[in-house]
This record gives C-alpha cells, structure tokens and sequence, in this order.
C-alpha cells in the first residue's frame, strides 16, 4: 500500500520560514517524479512545485513561488522537501504532496500525471 505522508505544517507569520517534508513508503521512491500542490480556501488545488526522480534532478516552480520556494528530495531517506522561505499570507494552503510514474527525468505540473497523493499539511501565514 503506498503511502505519502506530509508534516512540517503550521502557524507563521508574514516573512516567515517553512519546511515541508513527505514521506513515501510502499513504493520505489527513486523511480517517481514527485509534486507539490496546494489548495487555499474555496480555490482548487494548483501547482507548486516538481522534480525529476532524481536527488540531483530538474525542478520546476509556479511563478507565484519562483525564487521563495525550493523543492528537493532525498532519495536515501525517501523524502522530499518543500523549503519555503519569505511566506506572504496569500501561500495560507492544504499543501499535498504527490508522486508519478513516468519516463526518466520528467517532471509535471499536471494532476493528472500523479498516480499517488498524500493527505496534505495545513499551512497558514499570518500577515
């Protein structure tokens, strides 16, 4: 059964740091590109942020969060990473994390591609 499970969540104010961590179990970490989405009050779900299965991989970023957030993984310890630093009160969000299966090196900031989901972390910033 895989599992995906999100901490690191809470309670920041504005200017503020955070990090995210996802576990993933039941599956071959190495072999998944991984994302981050998020969903704010009455808003859908909307990228954040994805990486090649790689440590080393490609990432890529939603322009809300370019140059705030940094996603990474390690593949050791099964793990990815969601640094966020300079947080605005507009990141206030479920943060989920996500997994796909697909060729080498891709990475997505489509739902569609993911085929597994965590069950998300509150995240909330105070202004």
């Amino acid at each position: 059964q895989v599992q995906l499970v999100e901490s690191g969540g809470g309670l920041v104010e504005a200017g503020g740091s955070l990090r995210l961590s996802c576990v993933g179990s039941g599956l071959t970490f190495n072999s998944y590109f991984m994302g981050w989405f998020r969903q704010a009050p009455e808003k859908e779900r909307e990228f954040v942020a994805t990486i090649t299965h790689l440590s080393s991989g490609g990432t890529d970023y939603a322009d809300s969060v370019k140059g705030r957030f940094t996603i990474s993984r390690d593949n050791a310890k099964d793990t990815v990473y969601l640094q966020m630093n300079s947080l605005k009160p507009e990141d206030t969000a479920v943060y989920y994390c996500a997994a796909g299966r697909h060729r080498i090196y891709y990475r997505s900031r489509r739902e569609n591609d993911y085929n597994y989901w965590g069950q998300g972390t509150q995240v909330t910033v105070s202004s």
